[in-house]
């Protein structure tokens, strides 16, 4: 089986249909493409990593860059990982979703990439504040009723 490093070094880009939703809402699993280049340099602030963890390999957006490398996260996750830089393989320069492809360089993605990274602080508090509700809500015994009244309102 040929790794991604390979098919990079080969043909100098890689195309895939995007595994996981680590990515979500940017890229949507089994259903987008992405275009990976090797990375021409330093990656900054936004750019989006292709990784290898362990046998695995990662895409997500670098949050801040440091001398031991970057601050990587995953747009749908809530936690920080540091990578050096000698572990990043590649960073997206574009995608593809329903046949429209995407340039990392337009200003819509660029917006995009600076307010999700902007409000993360609101989205981690909204996913803290929620599970405590559950948890309260469970320990009241009231889970089941809240379930079914936010059910009918959809």
């Amino acid at each position: 089986m040929t790794s991604f490093e390979e098919l990079l070094e080969r043909d100098g880009r890689l195309v895939y249909r995007i595994k996981g939703v680590s990515m979500n809402p940017m890229l949507r699993q089994n259903r987008d493409l992405v275009i990976i280049e090797p990375a021409a340099s330093a990656l900054r602030k936004y750019d989006v990593a292709l990784y290898r963890r362990g046998d695995s390999y990662v895409l997500h957006r670098v949050i801040g860059v440091s001398e031991e490398g970057y601050l990587i996260r995953g747009d749908n996750t809530y936690v920080t990982e540091r990578v050096p830089d000698s572990e990043v393989i590649g960073v997206l320069t574009g995608f593809q979703r329903g046949g429209v492809s995407h340039d990392v360089a337009e200003p819509g993605y660029r917006l995009y990439s600076r307010l999700w990274t902007a409000i993360y602080p609101l989205r981690k508090a909204a996913v803290y504040f929620r599970r405590a509700a559950v948890k309260c809500a469970r320990k009241m015994g009231i889970l089941p009723l809240l379930k079914r009244i936010l059910r009918k309102e959809r």
